[in-house]
């Protein structure tokens, strides 16, 4: 994207770096600056590359991660499969084939390309609800207009870079796809592309279900002011008036990827002059899509739902989205596929810390409207076959959406404060809360997957730390057991399982995690070898079906954020940590929900009054001493 000069009312768009430069000698031993990169990639090159774990370890940590989750019976037989797989020739030849395809010259990163296809692009189930995520805006007690909220974003969104070097860099790669890119529908397997921004140097907006184009600078390059900005927007809400469009084309983009690929293409055809391609072209070109919704959302539940999943008509579920409330609130929905939580989430809280602190140029206030361009609505040529295609989109999404419910916990016992005046990790805390939670609710440790960044390495994205464990399973029993009262043995227990959470997961951020490494073993078999028992065993598709799909992103800007379940018969559950509250957002295919959110209440107090106990009986042990 295109980056502006600084300290000037009425700026010119220019090319500038990304990141602040940084002297090669403050970096750690073993990177370089590429002068000859992009600024975004100058440390690219130097970054290691994604390590092929032993296969001894992975399988000691598979066996490890299996034992809680399964009965004895089950685990002396996993115990066996693991065993005959570590001695086999044909677990040798899959590891030697692994450190083959890393070793590659070309390979930056041994992992990247399957993992995209497998679990974005040729995953094909709708992105809304199974793949795109969300996060709520704090709410801006200034901008109360939608139009003015909207167009402050817009213009605080500008002058974005992306994260500064500290410490050792990380992988940049994935910032390309933040802005002026698109996901398309393909079959088998969706691709994605990035578009110019010199001659794409606009957004798209949304408003009852029409498409607008808003420029981002004049014809002679200077950049819009938000004031200008603000103007179009008014302009467009007062042009949409109060009827949504009949034929809702962003609708087709909720649906299964194979139908919205077939929907597509009939869409193409609708128009033989080539507009609906020029029209497309300008959607997925654009530097991102702005919603202007017409409701007015209030509660958490209520604007988390309405930034997850919307109307399903009023969106482009291909591209991120920036989603304005009628009463000004806010919020973004991510296109998964591409790039993970950590960038947009940075991107996010520059934009809002940069209104709040007022470190931005929003321009000069005055607006010459003769000036400004005159709204530019693209309109669709449709059919009645591309009419029905639209129907039937809008049909199957409001039935998935209607199968699921949403339910935000903000929990005010405690948070970041109270964990480290304990001396315990506030994310170990929060896994340990839901497995207690879990163990409530169904007598067992739930199966969890907690995302693990790894973009220390080249093109890397995350890992699964396994956050069901041995020792969490032992504590959340403990905490269950009647017989068991004595609060500093509890916290004995649940020190033993933070601690144990804490070295998986600098695993799992060191590639040194369980799920990536066998899943790349397996891709590497040939057809005419035979699937090895680890991997028909039961205890293999028991110990990664992710009832508890679990991901942390906090910032002091956000109200919420989320996503969907990812098993049929699990949970999405979303959390972030503030200095006093631990916030939790849960998804499902409505499979009590709400009990699920009371037990999370529950066991959190529980683990406040377990560690309050036992730091009173420390003091009570310490007095009687002197």
């Amino acid at each position: 994207m295109l980056r502006l000069t600084a300290n000037a009312s009425k700026r010119a768009i220019r090319p500038s770096p990304v990141i602040m430069s940084r002297k090669s000698s403050s970096l750690p031993a073993g990177y370089a600056e590429d002068p000859k990169a992009p600024a975004m990639l100058r440390y690219e090159a130097s970054l290691p590359r994604l390590p092929v774990p032993a296969l001894e370890s992975t399988c000691a940590k598979y066996l490890e991660t299996v034992q809680p989750l399964v009965t004895p019976e089950e685990y002396s037989k996993t115990k066996a499969a693991v065993s005959s797989f570590l001695s086999s020739p044909l677990a040798a030849e899959l590891q030697k084939r692994l450190k083959d395809r890393a070793a590659k010259p070309e390979t930056l990163n041994w992992l990247s390309e399957w993992w995209n296809d497998v679990a974005y692009m040729a995953y094909r189930d709708p992105v809304v609800v199974y793949v795109s995520y969300f996060f709520v805006h704090m709410d801006d007690r200034l901008r109360r207009d939608p139009a003015k909220r909207a167009a402050s974003l817009i213009k605080a969104m500008l002058p974005f870079q992306p994260e500064k070097v500290r410490g050792a860099p990380l992988s940049m790669a994935s910032y390309k796809w933040l802005f002026h890119s698109s996901r398309y529908p393909v079959k088998p397997s969706d691709t994605a592309e990035k578009f110019d921004p010199k001659t794409n140097n606009h957004i798209v907006v949304l408003r009852k279900n029409r498409f607008y184009v808003v420029p981002l600078a004049n014809s002679a390059g200077v950049e819009f002011s938000a004031a200008e900005i603000e103007a179009q927007l008014q302009n467009i809400i007062a042009h949409a008036g109060s009827s949504p469009h009949p034929t809702p084309i962003g609708a087709l983009t909720s649906d299964n990827r194979d139908l919205w690929a077939d929907a597509r293409e009939a869409l193409l055809a609708a128009s033989p002059s080539g507009k609906n391609a020029e029209l497309l072209k300008k959607i997925e070109g654009a530097m991102i899509v702005l919603a202007l919704d017409d409701t007015k959302p209030v509660t958490r539940e209520d604007i988390s739902w309405q930034t997850w999943v919307g109307n399903g008509r009023n969106r482009w579920y291909d591209k991120h989205q920036l989603i304005v409330y009628d009463n000004g609130r806010s919020g973004f929905l991510g296109e998964h596929s591409c790039m993970d939580g950590t960038p947009t989430l940075r991107m996010n809280e520059f934009v809002l810390a940069s209104l709040a602190l007022k470190k931005i140029d929003l321009g000069p206030e005055q607006v010459q409207t003769s000036q400004l361009p005159p709204v530019e609505e693209l309109v669709f040529e449709v059919n009645d076959k591309v009419k029905s295609l639209v129907k039937d989109s809008e049909k199957r999404f409001d039935e998935l959406v209607g199968k699921h419910d949403l339910h935000v916990l903000h929990y005010e016992g405690f948070g970041k404060n109270f964990t480290k005046q304990h001396k315990t990790s506030p994310d170990a805390t929060a896994q340990l809360i839901k497995q207690l939670a879990f163990h409530k609710m169904f007598g067992r440790p739930g199966v969890t997957y907690e995302s693990a960044q790894t973009r220390k390495y080249q093109l890397g994205r995350t890992e699964v730390i396994r956050s069901a464990s041995n020792e969490s399973k032992a504590w959340a029993e403990a905490m269950l057991d009647s017989n068991v009262t004595d609060p500093v043995h509890l916290r004995t227990l649940f020190t033993r399982a933070a601690t144990r959470h804490i070295q998986y997961a600098a695993w799992a951020a060191d590639g040194q995690g369980v799920d990536r490494h066998l899943f790349g073993l397996k891709r590497l078999l040939k057809s005419d070898e035979g699937v090895p028992e680890i991997y028909t065993d039961p205890s293999f598709s028991k110990s990664n079906h992710w009832e508890l799909s679990t991901s942390q992103l906090s910032s002091p800007y956000f109200d919420g954020w989320g996503y969907g379940e990812v098993v049929e018969d699990g949970y999405g559950l979303s959390y972030s940590i503030g200095d006093d509250y631990i916030r939790w957002t849960i998804t499902s295919l409505k499979r009590d929900t709400a009990v699920l959110k009371h037990y999370l209440a529950e066991a959190a107090s529980e683990v406040k009054h377990m560690l309050e106990a036992a730091a009173k009986k420390d003091k009570e042990a310490e007095k009687n001493k002197l």
